[in-house]
């Protein structure tokens, strides 16, 4: 174990789970169900990933219910694709999740890194709802600690520096001795260095390079190697 970080902070999807393959696949089989032969069937995924941006952070800022954020979302992709919504949203969503759930696996490097790091306290920290998360992390055997969200952390969600403090706690440890790991650049890397969180980017489609000072890893294969290395005090 390295001397300066005792603890690790996951996040979920993105990091651990392949949520747009999930995502894109089970969209894509769901428009088609709305609307076979559709022309636009190509840029469904593409247009749901986009709209899961402003949607969500909608429903963090509290301006809605986790269940008006859904039925927003499959409006507006009805809308985009010029197609009548269907009359019950909920009912809607809950098909689109179901494909969805069908999709849930864990990246192949995960499983062998985790078995790696067992020295270390670990945990998940992501901005998903707690059920929804937790089920995630049964459904693929993961032994990664607690679940945080922002639900159990007083409201707070990356990347609030509040956050970061509250996981930090969480994990029974000082945000300087606990290290995150994500996909995202705002939530995983800038947004935890920024409190005083060391952090590490995985770039899954491995097309960018990291922002200056940040490590980048495109598997979870090359973090203990990082560990060992680059946080060793």
């Amino acid at each position: 174990m390295s001397g300066g970080i005792k603890g690790i902070l996951f996040d979920l999807d993105g990091t651990l789970l392949d949520h747009r393959g999930a995502a894109d696949a089970a969209i894509t089989a769901w428009a088609s169900e709305l609307a076979p032969g559709h022309p636009r069937l190509p840029e469904v995924a593409a247009l749901w990933a986009a709209l899961e941006i402003p949607h969500l952070a909608a429903w963090q800022a509290g301006e809605c219910s986790w269940q008006e954020q859904r039925r927003r979302r499959v409006r507006a992709l009805c809308r985009e694709l010029s197609v009548e919504a269907p009359a019950d949203l909920e009912a809607a969503f809950a098909s689109y999740a179901d494909h969805y759930r069908r999709g849930w696996a864990a990246y192949p490097d995960v499983a062998p890194a985790l078995a790696e790091l067992r020295g270390y306290t670990l945990g998940v920290l992501t901005n998903g709802t707690q059920g929804v998360q937790e089920a995630k992390i049964r459904a693929l055997g993961l032994d990664v600690g607690p679940v945080l969200t922002g639900e159990c952390l007083d409201g707070h969600f990356k990347p609030s520096a509040a956050c970061y403090a509250a996981a930090a706690r969480a994990l029974g440890l000082p945000p300087g001795q606990v290290l995150l790991v994500g996909d995202d650049l705002d939530n995983d890397v800038r947004g935890p260095a920024a409190a005083g969180m060391p952090s590490v980017w995985i770039d899954r489609l491995g097309v960018e390079a990291a922002p200056a000072g940040f490590p980048r890893l495109t598997s979870l294969a090359g973090l203990p190697a990082l560990l060992a290395t680059r946080y060793l005090s």
